[in-house]
C-alpha cells in the first residue's frame, strides 16, 4: 500500500486522464494504480494525497472522517473582524451552509513559492493572506466563502491534510514523496 504526498502546481488538473489544454497528474507521477484522495481545482495549488488503497482513499477524503484541511488564501481587500467572524461561522452559500471553521488573518507566508503566472495585482487594492482550517471540502468552497464576505480569492494553496503538511514535508510544485501510513489510518 502506498501513500504519496504531491504538491500540485497551479493550472494542473487533479486527474490522470488526458486533458485537451492542461497538464494532469500523469505529467508528474508515473506510479501505477494510484488515485487522488480528494481534489484541488486547477486554479488551486498545494498538497494532495494519492494512494493505491481504496479504504485509505475513503478514510482521507470522505467527509464523515472530517480530516482537517489547511489553506493559505491570498485575498483582494483587507479583512476586518466582522468578515473573519462571518467566515468562521456557518456561512450560507445558497446551495449549502458551511461548517464552522478556523480563520486567521496572517502575514504573507515567506516560505511559499512564487506562482506562475503571478497573481494579478491592482495598485489601489491591497491583498492580504488568511489561514483557513476546514473539516469539509465542497467544490470551490473556500473561494465561494471569501467572495461571500467581500474578499475575492486571488490565490489558494492547501498546505495540510490531517497530519500531513507541506511545512513538515517541504515539496516544491510538481514534487512528490512517498510516506509511511500512520497507524491511525486503516490498512
Amino acid at each position: 500500500m502506498k501513500l504519496i504526498l504531491f504538491n500540485k502546481p497551479y493550472n494542473v488538473m487533479c486527474q490522470f486522464s488526458a486533458h485537451p489544454s492542461r497538464q494532469t497528474l500523469s505529467d508528474y507521477l508515473d506510479i501505477p494504480n494510484i488515485y487522488p484522495a480528494g481534489r484541488l481545482d486547477a486554479d488551486s495549488e498545494g498538497l494532495i494525497l494519492l494512494t493505491d488503497d481504496g479504504r485509505l482513499q475513503n478514510r482521507i477524503s470522505h467527509p464523515v472522517h472530517k480530516q482537517a484541511k489547511t489553506y493559505l488564501v491570498q485575498v483582494e481587500g483587507t479583512p476586518d473582524k466582522a468578515m473573519l467572524e462571518r467566515l468562521a461561522q456557518p456561512l450560507d452559500l445558497g446551495d449549502f451552509t458551511t461548517q464552522p471553521c478556523v480563520v486567521r488573518h496572517i502575514q504573507p507566508p515567506d516560505w511559499i513559492w512564487s506562482r506562475h503566472p503571478p497573481v494579478r495585482e491592482r495598485v489601489n487594492i491591497p491583498t492580504n493572506w488568511l489561514c483557513l482550517i476546514l473539516s469539509e471540502g465542497k467544490n470551490r468552497q473556500v473561494r465561494r466563502m471569501t467572495a461571500a464576505v467581500g474578499l475575492p480569492t486571488l490565490r489558494l494553496v492547501r498546505i495540510a491534510i490531517g497530519g500531513f503538511s507541506l511545512e513538515t514535508h517541504p515539496l516544491m510544485p510538481g514534487e512528490w514523496q512517498e510516506v509511511n501510513i500512520p497507524t491511525s489510518m486503516p490498512k
